[in-house]
């Protein structure tokens, strides 16, 4: 059982003082670094479209009960990021900025939290190296930027296991009192965001850590009561009010049956949404996800785990980061429904043990530097070098071929110097000079990728919204034929009517045919009122547009925009 002497020391005002510095300078430095482009680039669909229209109609109907999307009920998340997303909206009006404000906003907070656990564990310089390694992850930064739930659910979760490692620090009193509080407010925060995995995954780190390592004496007080009303009183609202408001007697249609069964058990056991990958999907998910630094990953796996697993109760901290990245990797490798993001919660404990590693290899003498990482960032960023000048940009493009040459012109000298200074660091075996290059680096790769890549994405249907905007008319139609681009209903801010597609939408349609009927149409359907008068605007793919379309709907129309795969065309009166 930790002791007064074990715990963490109570601070001095001057330790305040320099405590308050750092936080702030951080803060700083992190919200330029995932703030900074957020507004660059066009939605990309599906997920920005999705994660960006629910709030939106959130705000426009003032219903922060029942999830919608494009019209229809869309639960298989809970609300807690459409709601922050929908006050914003509410505020700030929506925009690409404004849409992924609370993704960047979680990632400067994970930052934040990853320095301050590693601060109180191993002192300043490993707090400063371990939120580096984090917010410089090319999947952290990438997620940060990007709409996406997971960002938030990993933020939430990582917030809860530091919080309970550094209570179990503390003897009994208000810090430890706080910090269990603190570790049963994100549990809730992570079960408002992604479901019950909030306190499951959680639940089973620490159940296992304390199993493993017998710390069941140390556990207590633990202030379950307390743990249970605060839980229960942040997420019960919500699923019970909208259990209440979408009760159906038709199982498949019932908002408890949907939520609790389709998208937990069902997602989790069987391959109902398509997304099976092999058991070892998330291995390299993690390797590159954690590139640059998982260059130092044997080394700081090996220094973590000295004396192996007979001395882990000399250093129960790190297993307990151990055992959070291994459980949570099996927990979603087991899973028979597999996305990139399902990762990220391992980051922050990944970046606690990386940072720890990259902060001794820094008071590392010049002149004892393993040479091997350096050479291998050397040639890493020579392949880069190759690659941009060997690109083959495919005809459909065009946009980004005409791009390309600046982005040569801007990341290649970079990469070049940053090349050159692995090197100058592998000859004089100078550790400080790769850790530095490392950083500008790859930092500076990862920002022109991020303002680069609204070339590159081709999902945004920002042209041809921007098309429609410019003539519709407030009574005007609006219908996507064969696809529904996701972000559509989000630039002409109203919804749009969907043709031979359901998709994510099935449910919702069916939950309520006698509001969807008129908007999710048939072929046949949409044909009918095509005829109808009156002006009408349609996104059809190619292939339909050729095959029946053109015939069917006459000379009565007129296109209006094109893509290699889509047509947009108008009808007037």
């Amino acid at each position: 059982m930790p002791t007064a002497a074990s715990a963490v020391s109570v601070p001095t005002v001057s330790t305040r003082a320099k405590w308050g510095k750092d936080l702030i300078i951080l803060a700083l430095i992190s919200g330029i670094w995932f703030f900074g482009l957020l507004g660059v680039r066009p939605y990309a669909n599906p997920d920005e479209g999705r994660y960006t229209e629910i709030p939106r109609e959130m705000a426009a109907t003032g219903d922060f009960v029942t999830p919608r999307l494009n019209g229809v009920k869309y639960f298989e998340k809970p609300p807690l990021i459409y709601w922050l997303s929908a006050l914003t909206f509410k505020a700030f009006g929506v925009s690409p900025f404004t849409a992924r404000l609370w993704s960047a906003f979680f990632a400067m907070a994970g930052v934040l939290m990853t320095y301050a656990t590693a601060r109180c564990l191993h002192g300043r310089e490993v707090g400063i190296a371990s939120a580096l390694v984090l917010g410089t992850s090319l999947l952290y930064y990438a997620l940060g930027q990007i709409i996406i739930l997971d960002m938030g659910v990993a933020v939430t979760l990582a917030g809860a296991l530091f919080a309970f490692i550094l209570a179990m620090r503390e003897p009994a009193g208000r810090r430890r009192l706080a910090l269990f509080v603190a570790f049963y407010v994100c549990i809730a925060l992570a079960t408002l965001i992604k479901g019950l995995i909030g306190f499951l995954l959680p639940g089973a780190v620490i159940f296992l850590w304390v199993l493993l390592l017998n710390r069941w004496r140390a556990l207590w007080p633990f202030y379950p009561i307390l743990g249970i009303f605060l839980v229960l009183a942040i997420t019960v609202p919500w699923h019970v009010l909208a259990a209440q408001a979408n009760h159906s007697e038709i199982k498949e249609h019932d908002f408890a049956w949907f939520y609790f069964v389709h998208e937990h058990y069902l997602r989790f056991t069987t391959q109902i949404h398509g997304r099976y990958q092999p058991w070892w999907f998330f291995l390299p998910v993690l390797i590159l996800g954690l590139f640059p630094w998982t260059l130092f990953a044997w080394q700081a796996a090996r220094q973590a785990l000295v004396g192996g697993w007979k001395a882990r109760s000399q250093n129960p901290e790190t297993w307990f980061f151990v055992i959070w990245i291994v459980f949570i990797m099996l927990f979603f490798s087991k899973s028979q429904s597999k996305l990139i993001p399902y990762i990220l919660p391992v980051f922050p404990a990944a970046a606690l043990i990386l940072g720890k590693y990259v902060r001794d290899l820094w008071r590392t003498p010049a002149g004892k530097l393993n040479c091997r990482v350096a050479w291998g960032f050397a040639g890493f960023l020579t392949l880069l070098i190759v690659a941009l000048f060997m690109a083959r940009i495919p005809k459909d493009q065009a946009v980004f071929a005409t791009h390309l040459p600046a982005m040569r012109i801007i990341l290649c000298p970079a990469l070049l110097i940053g090349a050159g200074a692995a090197v100058m660091a592998a000859r004089r075996r100078n550790p400080r000079i790769l850790i530095v290059s490392m950083t500008l680096t790859f930092g500076f790769f990862l920002m022109n990728v991020n303002w680069f890549y609204r070339y590159i994405d081709k999902s945004s249907s920002a042209s041809f919204s921007r098309v429609i905007k410019a003539r519709m008319k407030p009574e005007d139609r609006v219908y996507v034929v064969h696809h529904y681009p996701q972000d559509m209903p989000v630039y002409l801010n109203r919804l749009v009517s969907v043709v031979d597609y359901q998709g994510e939408l099935e449910f919702g349609i069916d939950a309520e045919p006698w509001a969807t009927n008129s908007r999710f149409l048939t072929r046949e359907g949409f044909l009918e009122q095509w005829a109808q008068p009156g002006n009408a605007f349609a996104s059809l793919r190619r292939d339909a547009y050729d095959s029946w379309f053109k015939a069917a709907a006459g000379p009565d129309h007129e296109v209006i925009a094109d893509t290699d795969n889509l047509v947009l065309v108008a009808k007037h009166p």
